[in-house]
């Protein structure tokens, strides 16, 4: 298939992964008589994919990444900066938000346990930038701030995103919402997570 196609493959950089809550492997698969190397996470497009799609590796290479940089900047943004509140949410939103968000209607379908890993360092940051005390609770912060929490962008940007999918020119685009029943792979499928806000704004952070 590859050659009718036409396409240049390279079988050293390709990974080979099953998406499935079975503990067992699934049998090899070959590439120009190359066996590809099986792995059970890999990365895609900045988005790290787990055989279980619990988004785990995703969301702990992004914290990960969030707090290097947020260690790099915390000159200009930390409690002893003397910069002005304003540009401070402007690195905050501009630099460091991005790190986190992209691929954000995908991964939103993942636990809450671990949707907070990234809220807990957001809350840390809106600490910093502002020096608020520890009485100020979480909440306020964001509402006052008119910073949108994690549970808020997951929403905000699935349903931007869904109603581009609706209306796709492409059938078997547009038809991904035509089922609605859950998948065993899926916490939320991508029809919940643009009404998954009606639950989880009860939560505060």
């Amino acid at each position: 298939m590859v050659k009718k196609w036409r396409i240049r493959t390279n079988e050293s950089k390709s990974t080979h992964i099953t998406f499935t809550l079975r503990r067992d492997g699934s049998p090899a698969v070959s590439l120009n008589a190359k066996i590809i190397p099986q792995e059970t996470a890999v990365k895609y497009l900045g988005i790290h994919l787990d055989r279980r799609l619990t988004w785990q590796p995703h969301i702990h290479n992004k914290r990960k990444q969030l707090g290097l940089m947020l260690q790099l900047m915390n000159w200009i943004i930390g409690r002893k900066s003397k910069l002005s509140l304003t540009n401070e949410l402007l690195i905050h939103k501009f630099i460091l938000k991005p790190i986190w968000m992209h691929g954000i209607p995908l991964w939103g379908a993942a636990s809450q346990s671990n949707i907070e890993i990234l809220q807990r360092l957001q809350n840390k940051i809106l600490r910093m930038v502002t020096n608020a005390p520890r009485y100020i609770p979480n909440h306020v912060l964001h509402t006052d701030l008119q910073i949108p929490t994690t549970s808020e962008e997951i929403t905000r940007l699935s349903s931007s995103y869904k109603a581009k999918i609706e209306v796709h020119p492409n059938k078997l685009t547009s038809n991904l919402f035509g089922n609605h029943d859950q998948g065993r792979l899926r916490r939320y499928s991508l029809h919940d997570l643009s009404t998954r806000f009606n639950y989880l704004k009860s939560v505060k952070y």
